[in-house]
Order: structure tokens, then sequence, then C-alpha cells
């Protein structure tokens, strides 16, 4: 009777729901991973399930619920694509979307992507040279793509919008388990090895990097990695450079 009763106490439906909703309308799901995973949490236990795109989405979606205050347990049972809709068109054009929905200094919103064929085609607006061609560069960094057509037109002065406007769009990140994530995923994807090496914790924006690193390039790479991730406002790096460099 004494265990059944501490197992009732311990349960709080409503803490698993918090967990489901606030994993539900995280920057990462919502607007990255979209409608194709589902969370189920049981006294803390979250299990995800359905079918992402490749291992770095798999990674992200772990990632960002097991950062979730209450969270006990992440069971991730996430199927990725099969082989022969990897590095198809159709996931080539979502695996680029869904990098330009992370990454700072370019727009999702103002970029239209198609693929035929390998050959990625990129249309919209950019706000400058540099943004357009950072988002071929991109583009150009996803697996199985042969060409990237560039169409994107650069705003004029009179278009382009007014400094501190205010911004409604989905890229804007409010919660900071999407960036811890999104700057573990992004590691993973450089180096498997130094994601390995390194804690990485976000504040208000502000992210915090522990860990060791081979070489002062290494932890250099590291912030540099960090600064590319959309909702980082800055990098606090206190990674210890080894004795051996």
């Amino acid at each position: 009777m004494l265990t059944l009763f501490i197992s009732a106490a311990s349960a709080d439906p409503a803490m698993d729901q918090k967990i489901e909703a606030a994993a539900q309308s995280s920057y990462n799901f919502r607007a990255v991973l979209g409608n194709r995973v589902k969370v189920e949490v049981n006294e803390g236990v979250v299990t995800l399930s359905g079918t992402v795109l490749d291992r770095d989405q798999k990674a992200l979606a772990e990632d960002t619920v097991r950062s979730l205050p209450g969270v006990v347990e992440v069971l991730n049972h996430l199927d990725v694509s099969e082989p022969d809709q990897e590095r198809s068109d159709g996931w080539m054009a979502l695996k680029i979307r869904s990098l330009l929905l992370i990454r700072s200094k370019v727009s999702a919103a103002n970029t239209d992507v198609s693929v035929h064929d390998g050959v990625v085609t990129l249309a919209g607006t950019a706000e400058s040279e540099a943004q357009k061609e950072l988002t071929e560069s991109y583009a150009r960094g996803v697996q199985g793509v042969r060409a990237v057509r560039n169409q994107m037109i650069v705003r004029s002065a009179d278009t382009a919008p007014r400094a501190g406007a205010a911004s409604a769009t989905p890229e804007t990140i409010d919660d900071d388990g999407s960036v811890t994530a999104q700057v573990k995923a992004a590691l993973l994807a450089r180096d498997p090895g130094l994601a390995l090496q390194t804690r990485v914790e976000t504040a208000g924006g502000t992210v915090t990097i522990r860990g060791t690193a081979r070489s002062r390039a290494e932890k250099d790479l590291v912030s540099r990695v960090a600064r590319e991730i959309r909702g980082v406002r800055a990098v606090a790096n206190q990674m210890v450079v080894s004795a051996a460099e």
C-alpha cells in the first residue's frame, strides 16, 4: 500500500501536460520539425515518435525536450527517412528550408526553394548581397545538391524594412531550449567528437559553452558555430584549451 501511495503521489498529470505543451510550442517543434513529431509524456518520461528528415533532426527533437523543466527521461523512437527518400528532390528542399529556419542572417520566410534533379532554384528576396550569397552557400552544403541557381532579388533601400521595425515572422525564437538544441545539433553535424566535448546552456539568448578544446582554433570554431544559430544573442565560451596545444 505504501508503494502505491508513493507512486501515485509522484505522478503529476499537470506537469506532464506542461511539458507536452512546452515541447509543441517550442520554435524547433513549431517551425523546424512541423507536425512530424508526436510527443507523449507520462510521469516526466517523454516519448517521441514519428519520422524526421535525418539523424540531425532526430537529435534536435530530443535535445529540445531534454532541457525542459520536469523532464525525467526521453525515449527517442523517431524514425529517419528511408534511404530511397533521402537525397530526393523533396528531401533536399525540406533540408534547405530547415537550415534557413535555424541559421541566423538568412530568411526562410523570404526565400522560395525548389529542387529538380538535384538542381536547387532559390527565389524570393534578400536584404543584401551577403545574405543572398550566404543563403546559396547553405543550399550548396546539403548532400545531393548538384547545382544552385540563385534568382533571389536584393531589396532596394526603398523596399528594405526600417531599422528597428518589429518582425512578426515565425522565424523569431523565444525559447532557450530551442537555441540550445540547435547549437548542439550544429556542433554534431560539424564534428561529432567535438560535440561530445562540449556542454551547452542558454539563458535569455546567451549561450554558455563549457568543455575541453584541443586547440585555440577549435575553441574559436565552437564559438563561430554557435553564433551562426538564430536566436543567439551572445556566446560565453568557457571551454578550456588542453595543455597539449
